[in-house]
């Protein structure tokens, strides 16, 4: 019986203990820890807040009608434009090869002097060199031979068909020598045009035969010929290549000279089979180059190809660009962008210059006041020639900096423009 008590005594103890003793409490827990918790909970409140795309600083720049002007400062609006149905294709530009030739001599000969050289603007007949050919010498003595010929038999003619018409000789001899006169005249016909495939012109020619007339019985024909053959340009151009040199003999295999109107080049366009749905010939095509961001060349696509290379799996598309200027060089690389104004999507396009970087991020500058411009933060689509597209930050219609936008940020960005605040 004392053990049951004393067992019971036990377990009761073990029970007080494993219940806290009565009223004791748990300690309250470290300041630092409930400040945390509390503020652990406010954040969670706020997330949905945080969420929301930062605000910018307004940042505008005073600067006076007078000083934009000196600046250079132009202002423009922002405008929709059809950018749906550009394109944009590489290509290289070349000669126009329409208004090109490659000059080489009809005639081996030795070069005895040069007229023209690299650079060297050049007229239709313009003398480019000079070639001494004894095949020249042989075409125009068989020339004068032939006429000589002729002379003769023209007065045998004449005086056959005076006799003829008196009887006093046949009919077959009559025709014997009007076969021969017209044999011959066709032979001067011919030996003329060789000398006229040469250069020479007909008033060359007749002074040629001029000398034949009036020559003496015992002077040589080949001494009446002149055995310098110049080389004429056929076209109105600039010579862009030449391979002679005095003293250089010659084969009528070897090209000498090129000479090109530079007015108008060839862009030669790569494009993709996807692409040729939106490819015509009625389609406007503007060039663009790096070298010079601010211009536009425009051309018109003379030529679309009607075959598929079978490596790059791309057409030519051959576009006639005007070149007034002479900016255009011939194997520059480019850039063409054609428009089809069948069908697109009008998108707010900017001009490229407009478009400045601050910060990290794109902006632009929008005229608020006659002499005030406000920061206008950007996000930009893709590009379009020398024009950007706006995504989002611009309407259609603000007036925004479009020249000069970049001196305005430079003196933002030094914190000196006088006028300047940022609030």
């Amino acid at each position: 019986m004392k053990k049951q008590i004393a067992y019971l005594s036990i377990f009761s103890f073990l029970i007080l203990i494993s219940c806290g003793g009565g009223d004791k409490t748990a300690p309250a827990p470290p300041p630092e820890q409930e400040t945390h918790e509390h503020e652990g909970q406010s954040q969670e409140i706020q997330e949905p807040d945080a969420a929301e795309p930062e605000e910018h600083e307004h940042q505008d720049l005073h600067l006076s009608p007078q000083k934009q002007k000196e600046w250079g400062v132009v202002v423009g609006s922002a405008a929709r434009q059809d950018v749906a149905s550009q394109i944009t294709l590489p290509g290289v530009l070349s000669l126009n090869q329409n208004r090109t030739a490659y000059i080489s001599s009809l005639v081996g000969g030795k070069v005895v002097s040069l007229a023209a050289d690299l650079g060297y603007r050049v007229r239709k007949g313009q003398a480019l060199l000079m070639i001494n050919s004894p095949e020249f010498v042989q075409a125009q003595a068989d020339f004068l031979q032939t006429v000589a010929k002729l002379n003769l038999s023209q007065k045998e003619y004449e005086r056959a068909k005076i006799l003829f018409k008196e009887k006093a000789i046949e009919e077959r001899e009559f025709l014997r020598r009007e076969a021969e006169f017209e044999k011959l005249s066709t032979e001067v016909g011919g030996l003329g045009s060789i000398l006229h495939s040469y250069g020479f012109d007909h008033e060359q020619t007749e002074k040629l035969i001029e000398k034949c007339i009036s020559r003496k019985s015992d002077d040589n024909l080949c001494e009446l010929a002149d055995p310098n053959l110049p080389i004429l340009s056929p076209l109105n151009g600039t010579i862009t290549f030449r391979d002679v040199i005095v003293g250089e003999h010659v084969e009528p295999n070897k090209v000498l000279f090129t000479v090109s109107d530079l007015r108008t080049l060839w862009a030669l366009l790569d494009a993709y089979e996807k692409d040729l749905p939106f490819i015509n010939k009625d389609s406007q095509v503007i060039i663009l180059l790096s070298l010079y961001p601010d211009k536009e060349f425009k051309g018109k696509i003379a030529y679309i190809s009607d075959t598929v290379d079978e490596k790059l799996r791309t057409i030519k598309i051959r576009v006639e660009v005007k070149n007034d200027q002479g900016l255009l060089k011939p194997n520059m690389y480019i850039q063409g962008v054609i428009e089809n104004k069948a069908a697109g999507q009008e998108l707010l396009a900017v001009p490229e210059e407009a478009v400045q970087t601050l910060n990290g991020e794109k902006i632009v500058f929008i005229l608020e006041d006659k002499d005030v411009f406000v920061v206008q933060h950007v996000e930009l689509g893709k590009k379009i020639g020398n024009r950007r597209i706006i995504a989002h930050g611009l309407k259609e219609g603000q007036k925004i900096v479009i020249q000069g936008a970049f001196k305005l940020k430079a003196e933002l960005n030094k914190g000196t423009f006088g006028q300047a605040h940022v609030h």
